[in-house]
């Protein structure tokens, strides 16, 4: 295989002025996370605004491309072509030879963008690209150029060393996870709240979760299910903490002292404030849901306004304006829709009320409450002090 590096390109660290460094290196950790168990061993550097993933060995193209693709923070991946600087005909005979292995029909239309760092090689960049040009046309008649709308862009880089090449994967963009502080995931089996998960680790949002269990209502496998989840998200977002709280006690409680069509919304709030003291226990500053308006009864305004009533820390709702398709095909896309479909409910849907009110008045959910003090608070510390941790 020619290929021996990958040339990996970002977007918006571009723009980060004075801390753009603090960036660059956030997203060189991520790159050898992503390569760590990967099949070869890769070497990653930084080196005037590029960053480069360098195989020191045999390597698994597929599977390094398969990694990458999982890096937020990269937005093109380049598999490239890397020789040293011995003068202008070794660089045309490389290129030509590039061109030879990487297209074997070679009828299409072909630009040269050279771009020449190094300022002491003797021809410029303008020069670079009509040599290279003229000399490709000559090696392969059938070639030819289109400055506008080409089948394929060579890109020759002229730095330490030089880098060819004429193909960009592209990457999931965003910024790179951990750059952006930390917030706490109430995590479900559904399709909605992995993905909102992966949106705002996407902006640099490192990640813990929370899940809901309740035993005997909720069985094993939905646990696992949910794990199994965790560990696709944690693909995109690195490594995080899972809590498994038990929440059995809590909602027959609920299910015994509060109105039926109110069960959801109250459940809900009690989510949020043990998901609030485990992200402070964490260090978190946000907590974030896979809601959007309208899509369930608990989540219209009012329902949202109730629930966001027991919270001090801000409530990051990414899908909050997705209808479900648009959700669908983004867990399609990530890869979590398969697992979210599996047949094993969770303790929110076990509890569902046949007519849950959609209009819920603050006023009143937190009246019906009151006839839970005394009762609840005893089980909800019991709940914190006993969850499950499973980093993931």
């Amino acid at each position: 295989m020619m290929y021996k590096a990958f040339l990996l390109k970002y977007g918006e660290i571009g723009v980060k002025g004075k801390n753009r460094h603090l960036f660059e290196d956030a997203l060189v950790r991520s790159v050898e996370r992503a390569l760590e168990g990967a099949d070869g061993d890769f070497k990653v550097t930084k080196e005037s605004g590029r960053i480069y993933a360098s195989a020191e060995n045999e390597f698994d193209y597929d599977d390094a491309v398969c990694r990458l693709k999982k890096v937020f923070g990269l937005v093109w991946i380049c598999p490239v072509f890397q020789i040293e600087d011995n003068g202008y005909d070794d660089l045309s005979k490389n290129v030509i030879e590039f061109f030879d292995k990487e297209y074997k029909d070679k009828s299409f239309t072909f630009k040269v963008d050279a771009r020449r760092a190094r300022k002491n090689y003797p021809l410029n960049s303008m020069q670079i690209n009509e040599e290279l040009g003229h000399d490709l046309l000559e090696a392969y008649p059938e070639l030819s150029v289109d400055v506008h709308n080409p089948d394929v862009l060579l890109s020759v880089e002229i730095r330490n060393v030089i880098n060819i090449y004429s193909k960009a994967i592209k990457g999931p963009g965003g910024m790179p996870v951990g750059t952006a502080g930390s917030a706490m995931l109430l995590l479900s089996g559904g399709i909605d709240s992995p993905v909102a998960g992966y949106m705002v680790s996407k902006r640099g949002v490192k990640l813990c979760a929370a899940y809901f269990h309740a035993p005997p209502y909720t069985s094993e496998r939905a646990k696992q299910k949910v794990a199994d989840l965790a560990r696709i998200v944690s693909q995109y977002s690195g490594a995080l903490k899972l809590y498994v709280i038990d929440f059995t006690e809590i909602q027959l409680e609920i299910y015994k002292n509060c109105p039926h069509d109110e069960m959801t919304i109250i459940m809900r709030r009690f989510m949020m404030r043990i998901a609030q003291s485990l992200a402070k226990k964490e260090g978190c500053t946000g907590l974030i849901t896979g809601e959007s308006i309208g899509q369930v009864a608990s989540q219209t305004m009012q329902g949202l306004l109730c629930t966001n009533a027991v919270c001090e820390l801000p409530v990051y709702r990414p899908l909050i304006a997705f209808d479900k398709q648009d959700i669908v095909e983004k867990a399609m896309e990530i890869g979590t829709y398969e697992t979210s479909i599996q047949p094993y409910e969770d303790c929110c849907t076990i509890f569902v009320a046949k007519h849950p009110v959609t209009k819920p008045r603050l006023d009143a959910i937190e009246r019906h409450e009151k006839r839970l003090e005394g009762i609840v608070e005893p089980m909800v510390d019991k709940a914190i002090e006993t969850a499950e941790l499973i980093v993931i």
